[in-house]
């Protein structure tokens, strides 16, 4: 059993390390999942790749699991570097209370969806753009509401799925 987690976390080490920081880079520079895939020189699941960008956008604020309206704040977590009066060196955690005044953010509920009919999901993505489409579908989206920050590629999404269908698949 606990050879399991040992496994387990070693192979999370190994794959934050070898692809960790260019999957966040890649992803803060708007690349879809497929894409980052496809620029990776490790050789990175597709799932595990998912999953990165999905705790980075939870991380980063990009998506939220709470209504934003609900709360202004959130914490950022930071690690300080502090030296003992002997000269050892620890980190300490700090987390700080960031506004979410100026953010707009769009409610998502993919999920559900996706959850209730994959294929006609897929269907109804046709209107996007293929990138718009590598995005959502490259997300591992939990069934209930997410909110996510409005940037251009969400709020070109949610214009063209309002326009097409309403704003039932959004």
């Amino acid at each position: 059993m606990a050879e399991k987690y040992f496994d387990k976390a070693l192979s999370n080490f190994t794959n934050d390390f070898a692809s960790g920081g260019a999957i966040r880079h890649l992803a803060d520079k708007g690349f879809t999942v497929k894409e980052i895939h496809d620029r990776l020189d490790f050789p990175t699941p597709v799932s595990k790749i998912s999953e990165t960008v999905w705790n980075h956008f939870l991380e980063e604020g990009i998506i939220l699991l709470e209504d934003p309206l609900t709360g202004t704040s959130k914490g950022k977590v930071r690690f300080e570097k502090v030296q003992n009066k002997y000269g050892k060196t620890s980190f300490k955690r700090v987390t700080e209370t960031v506004e979410n005044q100026d953010a707009k953010y769009i409610k998502c509920e993919f999920g559900k969806f996706i959850y209730k009919d994959k294929k006609g999901f897929e269907e109804s993505l046709m209107i996007l753009d293929k990138r718009d489409r590598e995005y959502i579908m490259g997300l591992p989206w939990p069934i209930g509401p997410v909110w996510h920050i409005a940037d251009e590629r969400m709020t070109r999404i949610e214009n063209a799925m309002e326009t097409e269908q309403g704003s039932d698949k959004i």
